[in-house]
């Protein structure tokens, strides 16, 4: 493999352990994995009532640092990766489907690649569906 070939893997790597982050933090309401993963400055964006909905990255934090976690529940972890658009070297653009308690989200994640790696700068998520939990056996 050429150093290239290397590099790119490895980016490709660090995303989507960035990804897996990201997702074990809503699964487990885990507001320091919630630190890793989302930069400091960092805002959450919905439109889904007609109106647009500012979440500062602090705001969501605290939310989900409040709520039951789907994990303490035993609910089975229902996730898929749509869509990495890489933007650049250096950022790229995540689109998940995933479900916490009967909410099915789709989150647009847009990725930074900076002194500390990838993290995400902005969220647009979008409440698509209401479903059944499905626990663990």
């Amino acid at each position: 493999m050429t150093d290239q070939t290397n590099t790119n893997l490895n980016k490709e790597r660090e995303l989507l352990d960035m990804i897996s982050c990201y997702l074990d933090a809503i699964y487990h309401c885990d507001v320091e994995k919630l630190d890793r993963v989302f930069h400091p400055s960092s805002s959450l964006f919905d439109a889904d009532e007609g109106k647009l909905f500012v979440d500062p990255i602090a705001s969501f934090r605290a939310d989900v640092g409040s709520r039951p976690s789907p994990a303490g529940i035993r609910q089975k972890r229902v996730e898929e990766i749509i869509l990495i658009d890489w933007l650049s070297d250096l950022s790229a653009v995540v689109k998940l489907r995933l479900q916490a308690h009967d909410n099915v989200f789709v989150d647009h994640l847009c990725f930074v690649r900076g002194e500390d790696g990838f993290r995400i700068v902005a969220k647009i998520w979008h409440l698509e569906s209401k479903a059944d939990i499905v626990m663990l056996d």
